[in-house]
């Protein structure tokens, strides 16, 4: 293969290059696209939690006998009021873990901060150490919309709320559970012409970093073959995984060959 590049003199020269080639044949997993999941396709239904009066005893019995990291905490009529979360209980005079401060920290400390931290380190009742206003989700929100809530606020369980009653609780355990779930769901029989179209689509769809002029897509017996010229060696692993996805792939072999461009503009390759 020839290609230009800037030689001495910034004179344009021409030379012949030999591209990197992979070629890798990969089985392909299980994993295939599934429907939309909302949330109340994956939450915990049977949920346990405690009242904002009960001691601090029976929240971590119900912890450690559920194997939960939190639970959320139940008013009236059954309203979410609060989570108490294992972070919550970090800082315990029990444990002498209470947070240590410098004489200029603790002299700045204002009388109600220091009251606050006190009360949070030694009371035993679920009202003083829960967090409260909790960020809540409801059971028709879809998974990515309750993944994006969980990392915006940085929590790992979300209260579900209909009709102003929890009627679940979503963890990233269940999320867990249904990323298994779909891993070890069925394969589909799909025709040759199938899996090229819904492969080469994806690609199409990913044009920030594929497109069908540049990584060509042949199909037999369900096997894939990727062929063409990318810029990146990620662009290869990305491939792959478009390929792997798509109903019906039982394996990749990849012959894609990496160009990688230099900062003036010429594209010499490695020989």
């Amino acid at each position: 293969m020839s290609v230009t590049v800037r030689c001495r003199g910034n004179h344009l020269c021409t030379t012949s290059l030999r591209p990197r080639r992979a070629m890798n044949t990969c089985p392909a997993p299980s994993w295939k696209r599934a429907r939309v999941m909302r949330v109340r396709d994956i939450m915990t239904a049977s949920v346990v939690g405690v009242a904002p009066t009960d001691p601090l005893e029976k929240a971590v019995g119900l912890m450690l006998e559920h194997g939960i990291s939190g639970v959320p905490v139940l008013g009236v009529g059954g309203h979410v009021v609060g989570v108490l979360t294992e972070g919550d209980l970090l800082r315990r005079s029990e444990l002498d873990t209470e947070p240590g401060r410098s004489w200029l920290g603790d002299w700045l400390r204002s009388p109600g901060r220091a009251a606050s931290d006190y009360v949070r380190t030694h009371s035993h009742r679920v009202i003083d150490l829960m967090s409260d206003s909790p960020v809540t989700i409801a059971p028709d929100a879809t998974l990515r919309e309750a993944v994006d809530m969980m990392l915006a606020h940085r929590v790992k369980r979300l209260p579900v709320i209909q009709d102003g009653r929890m009627v679940g609780i979503l963890s990233r355990a269940d999320l867990l559970r249904a990323l298994m779930r779909a891993a070890s769901g069925p394969t589909e029989t799909v025709s040759d012409v199938q899996i090229q179209n819904e492969i080469t689509e994806e690609y199409r769809r990913q044009s920030k970093w594929a497109g069908e002029d540049f990584i060509h897509v042949a199909v037999q017996d369900g096997v894939v073959e990727l062929t063409g010229t990318i810029l990146d060696e990620r662009l290869r692993v990305a491939a792959r995984v478009a390929a792997e996805n798509t109903r019906g792939v039982t394996s990749v072999i990849d012959h894609l060959e990496v160009v990688e461009p230099m900062t003036d503009g010429a594209m010499p390759m490695r020989i």
